[in-house]
């Protein structure tokens, strides 16, 4: 018996709760890491933005693949589906914060954090990610246990706004999207605040020189090129002077401020904003006015972020604004890439042999 985490939003965690609990359901994507799922293994259940263990479910059989909606009420994503039992599934009052004792001090990848830290999280940004088995039991354990006592764990006011659904009625179907509130800081990493080389900075030069080791040719926008040169060590020769493209003035006034681009030929193959400030939206406003002016634009969008702001990415990529889009809403076109997924990537060996298409094995996406 193996375990895997099955994770969960408050969207599909209310979607599960009001079906008869016997499938569970994981994007395309996950299609490989599901074939290595058996009957008799465990998804161990979590609820993202609240931090909360929330279930156990058995797999009976699977996978399979069905497209008939179950989990949303049209182009329902998660077609790659188990039948499952559901040995806990608990209310979220009772599901157990994974912040609580019990927990935290014994998990392998929380107990010797502080629990004001984030680098706990990269366990639980996606599901069927295999737990090892002595966390896989733990959780086991304190998930039946809490079948049976029921403790309460009190949802705060802060829990209450995360529980908030807000929707928009595109023309094609309704799509859910996020209200942040605009009580955070604008930015803090202004330029002379530190004398070190920025993270974003860092991170834009990886990008680079990901991108050039695959063979893809690289924009940088002039104003950063000096700085981003500083931290690039393999493949410079890879930069455009200027892009190969035929857009109309505005639209290259755009593309060119992008943080990193990568080409073949005179194709856009994938489009890179890096966010190390609080706010984290002026990057996804950039991917937002690119598509609003080329909503025929088949390229792949990724924002970049440090691994404390996943749930802050996908706040702002769920703006209303952004669910109008003609080419559709941005949270279908945009995915997250934390700092240590990439540079896990940078270090992967033969990336000269690779193509891009490894980067969706880096890449998160709202669940």
């Amino acid at each position: 018996m193996a375990y895997y985490t099955n994770i969960f939003s408050p969207e599909t965690y209310q979607a599960f709760m009001n079906s008869d609990k016997t499938v569970s359901g994981f994007r395309v994507r996950q299609k490989l890491l599901a074939e290595k799922v058996k009957a008799g293994d465990i998804f161990i259940c979590y609820l993202t933005r609240l931090s909360r263990w929330c279930g156990l479910l058995e797999v009976v059989d699977g996978p399979y693949e069905d497209s008939t909606p179950l989990f949303l009420a049209s182009d329902d994503p998660f077609i790659i589906r188990f039948h499952v039992r559901a040995k806990v599934w608990l209310p979220l009052t009772q599901a157990i914060p994974i912040h609580s004792d019990q927990i935290w001090q014994h998990l392998s990848f929380t107990q010797n954090m502080d629990k004001n830290s984030s680098r706990w999280t990269g366990l639980l940004r996606n599901s069927l990610n295999k737990i090892n088995e002595k966390d896989g039991k733990l959780l086991m354990r304190c998930l039946l246990q809490q079948h049976d006592i029921a403790t309460d764990y009190p949802l705060n006011e802060q829990d209450q706004k995360k529980l908030k659904t807000h929707t928009v009625n595109r023309t094609d179907k309704v799509v859910e999207v996020s209200v942040p509130s605009d009580n955070e800081l604008v930015d803090d990493e202004a330029p002379n605040q530190t004398p070190e080389v920025r993270e974003s900075i860092k991170m834009q030069a990886l990008l680079a020189q990901i991108g050039a080791c695959m063979g893809m040719k690289i924009w940088l926008p002039k104003a950063d090129r000096s700085r981003v040169l500083k931290e690039w060590k393999k493949g410079t020769e890879a930069l455009l002077e200027k892009l190969p493209l035929n857009y109309d003035e505005t639209t290259l006034s755009t593309i060119e401020q992008i943080d990193v681009i990568w080409l073949k030929g005179r194709a856009i193959m994938r489009a890179f904003e890096v966010e190390h400030t609080t706010s984290v939206y002026s990057g996804i406003l950039r991917m937002a006015d690119l598509l609003a002016l080329q909503p025929n634009m088949n390229i792949n969008l990724h924002i970049v972020a440090p691994d404390s702001r996943q749930e802050k990415v996908f706040q702002e990529i769920r703006r209303p604004v952004f669910s109008l889009l003609e080419s559709g809403p941005l949270s279908e076109r945009c995915s997250y890439i934390p700092y240590s997924n990439l540079k896990d990537l940078s270090k992967v060996k033969h990336l000269d042999r690779m193509t891009d298409a490894v980067l969706e094995d880096y890449t998160e996406h709202e669940e």
